[in-house]
C-alpha cells in the first residue's frame, strides 16, 4: 500500500474511532475514545517512540514543568514533518503517517460533528463553520509531572489526548475531569482510564476543568499525542496559529544545531 492509501486509511479508521464514541455529559461534555488506531499502527508506534534526545522541553504556561536544575518533567515533538525529520527514517515514516492522519480535514469534522452540543454553547449557532487549526504533539511526561484544575486558554477550541501506554500496567493516571461545587471547590467525578489506544475529547469551555496527578516514580514514561485545534477565526488567530508553528520549528532547529 503506498503512503496515500495508508494515510486515507487511518484516517478512516481514526473517524471510525471517534463515531463510535460514548458521549458523556458530566462533569462536561466529552468523548472517551477507544481502539483510535489500528492495532498494527499502534504496535508501530509503540516500537518509533522517539529517543530522549529527541524531545524538547515543554515548560508549562508559567513554567510549572521546569524543576530547580532547569529540566523539564514533560517534553514534546510537534508532529508536523519539519520537526520530525531529524528521526530515524523508519521512525520518521510511522509519525508522519500519524501526523497526517490526525492533522487532516476529515478527523477535524469528525470531532466537531460529535462535540457539537458543546461547541454550540460556545461559539452559537455558526460552530460549525469555526475555523480550528490542529496540532498535534507526541508528549513524555515523567515522575514529578502534574497540572493543578484548569480549563486550558481561549485560543483553543478542542482539546484530544491519545494515551500511549505500552501495556495496562499504570490505569490510575489518566486524565482527572473535575466540576466545580458552589463555594468554587473543585470535585473530582471522572478519571479517564490511561490505557493502551485510548484517550478523551472535549471542547474548551468554562466548565471544562481538568487536572493530572503527579505522575508517579514507579511510571518511566507517560507518552500520548495532545491534539489541540485552535480556534482559526480571524486574522489574529490566523496569524498567531502559523507563526507559533514557525517559532516553534525555529527553536527545535537551534536546539539540534547547539546540540553538536
Amino acid at each position: 500500500m503506498d503512503a496515500y492509501s495508508m494515510t486515507n486509511s487511518l484516517i478512516t479508521h481514526v473517524i471510525g474511532a471517534i463515531d463510535a464514541a460514548p458521549a458523556y455529559e458530566k462533569p462536561f461534555y466529552h468523548l472517551q475514545l477507544k481502539e483510535v488506531f489500528p492495532g498494527g499502527i499502534y504496535a508501530e508506534m509503540m516500537e518509533a517512540l522517539p529517543g530522549a534526545n529527541h524531545y524538547r522541553a515543554l515548560p508549562g504556561r508559567n513554567n510549572e514543568n521546569l524543576r530547580d536544575d532547569g529540566s523539564s518533567t514533560r517534553v514534546k515533538i510537534d508532529l508536523f514533518p519539519e520537526y520530525i525529520r531529524h528521526l530515524p527514517a523508519a521512525k520518521r515514516r510511522v509519525w508522519e503517517l500519524v501526523g497526517d492522519a490526525l492533522r487532516s480535514p476529515g478527523v477535524c469534522a469528525a470531532f466537531m460533528r460529535r462535540l457539537a452540543p458543546a461547541l454550540e454553547r460556545r461559539f452559537g449557532a455558526r460552530h460549525g463553520g469555526v475555523g480550528m487549526y490542529p496540532i498535534p504533539v507526541l508528549t513524555r511526561d515523567i515522575p514529578g509531572y502534574c497540572i493543578t484544575p484548569h480549563t486550558d486558554t481561549r485560543w483553543k477550541g478542542i482539546t484530544v489526548q491519545l494515551y500511549l501506554p505500552r501495556d495496562e500496567a499504570h490505569p490510575d493516571i489518566g486524565t482527572i475531569f473535575h466540576g466545580r461545587a458552589a463555594d468554587g471547590s473543585f470535585t473530582r467525578d471522572t478519571q479517564m482510564r490511561f490505557g493502551p489506544n485510548s484517550g478523551y475529547a472535549f471542547a474548551v469551555g468554562d466548565d471544562s476543568w481538568h487536572s493530572a496527578d503527579p505522575v508517579p516514580n514507579d511510571v518511566v514514561t507517560r507518552d500520548s499525542i495532545l491534539l489541540t485545534y485552535f480556534v482559526d477565526a480571524g486574522v489574529l488567530r490566523f496569524l498567531r496559529n502559523r507563526g507559533k508553528r514557525v517559532g516553534n520549528f525555529v527553536l527545535n532547529e537551534v536546539r539540534y544545531v547547539t546540540r553538536r
